[in-house]
């Protein structure tokens, strides 16, 4: 088989960021991958101009990048995850019926939106926009949220930058300063909720499921009438999704 040294070296750098699990120095990636630094150096610049890490400058450390969460995102929206998340939303959108009427959904993140992928409906009917392959802003649904609250500070800015942040309803973070304080709530809590960030009438709560490296690959989210919200409603779905998160995050391999 012939190989080409730079994509091996490249590939090589990709796979020990991933089994680190966290950033590291590039001296130690050069130890690792078996390279000399100089090369180490010239291949995290390409990698970076491309998003696939991050250089944490303050730390001198490296990390995966927001491209490298994408792409392992893509390869499991080709079908396993659909295949073995589909019978926990069926089991979650029973569950919740007991309490109220939702749609349960399986989300994952494409850049700075939530894209839909599944969707289980109650026998009583809850009209709502999150079709499958639909896309939303990220950071105005508990889906994305839910996601956007388990990646670190650098990629959350590198993602959203000093922009002002897009708005449907009028209620919703405005820019990165609210969407962080907002995400340091719902990480400390477990879940994400919104109420009428994308359709007035309408909360959704969801949470997120992790892979055998601990990264946040999809979320799970309850979407129901907002009149029916309360305390008590939020305490109890909240459970059913975080339940249902880790049953997923079980399933694909996270310890």
């Amino acid at each position: 088989m012939t190989k080409v040294p730079a994509a091996s070296r490249t590939l090589a750098v990709l796979k020990a960021l991933a089994k680190t699990g966290q950033p590291t120095t590039a001296a130690a990636l050069a130890q690792k991958v078996g390279i000399p630094r100089s090369s180490i150096y010239q291949l995290l610049e390409v990698l970076e101009a491309e998003g696939f890490v991050i250089h944490f400058e303050d730390e001198s450390r490296w990390g995966l990048g927001v491209a490298a969460f994408e792409l392992g995102s893509a390869y499991l929206r080709h079908d396993p995850l659909e295949r073995v998340a589909r019978p926990i939303l069926a089991k979650l959108a029973r569950n919740a019926e007991k309490h109220t009427a939702a749609v349960a959904q399986l989300g994952v993140l494409h850049g700075t939106e939530t894209l839909y992928l599944l969707k289980e409906l109650p026998t009583q009917p809850v009209s709502v926009v999150t079709e499958i392959g639909v896309r939303l802003p990220a950071h105005l649904t508990a889906s994305g949220r839910a996601l956007l609250a388990e990646i670190s500070s650098a990629q959350l800015k590198a993602t959203y930058g000093a922009k002002e942040l897009v708005n449907r309803t009028g209620v919703g973070p405005k820019n990165l300063r609210e969407l962080s304080q907002l995400l340091n709530v719902e990480r400390e809590q477990g879940f994400a909720i919104e109420s009428g960030h994308i359709t007035s009438g309408y909360s959704s709560i969801a949470a997120a499921a992790k892979n055998h490296l601990r990264i946040p690959i999809a979320s799970l989210a309850l979407t129901f009438r907002e009149e029916h919200t309360s305390i008590e409603l939020v305490e109890q779905l909240s459970k059913l999704v975080k339940n249902s998160a880790d049953e997923l995050s079980k399933r694909l391999g996270a310890p």
